[in-house]
């Protein structure tokens, strides 16, 4: 199948490679199936890219990778849509905002991205639990004699 995308043109995905977010995306509730394709090689951004609109891409890295304090826990509603079996079946994401300079850049915290590898399934899941930020900056020190 071939697709058109926001940051690489068109590329040529397998289906198997679609994941379904049954209730799309909150601000893109009738975008349901995206693929993940990696921005760079070593690095830990990818794209979370609609099948069906080139215009709606997500730049996305692992939640943990800018936070190791992070709890939360998935609702049993969103375990059973996901087909969540085993902790290994899912992935967590941030979106990330990415600013100029790329030093401003932020992570959506308050609102993963949780896809299931096995199943192929997707959500954004918004938590009411915690304090989690919308805008957590990803670089918290700055080199020196550098501004924020």
């Amino acid at each position: 199948m071939n697709i058109e995308t926001k940051y690489f043109g068109g590329q040529e995905i397998e289906e198997k490679e679609i994941f379904e977010f049954t209730g799309g995306v909150p601000g893109f509730l009738d975008e349901k199936e995206f693929i993940l394709q990696p921005l760079a090689d070593d690095s830990p951004f990818q794209v979370l890219q609609s099948v069906n609109n080139t215009d709606i891409a997500f730049v996305i890295a692992p939640l943990f990778f800018f936070t190791k304090e992070f709890d939360f826990s998935i609702p049993e509603a969103v375990v059973e849509q996901l087909g969540i079996e085993a902790e290994e079946d899912i992935v967590v994401y941030a979106i990330v905002t990415i600013k100029d300079p790329f030093s401003q850049s932020t992570v959506n915290l308050r609102a993963p991205i949780l896809l299931n590898v096995k199943t192929y399934r997707g959500k954004q899941l918004v938590l009411d639990q915690g304090n989690y930020d919308i805008r957590y900056p990803i670089f918290l020190e700055q080199p020196a004699g550098r501004e924020r």
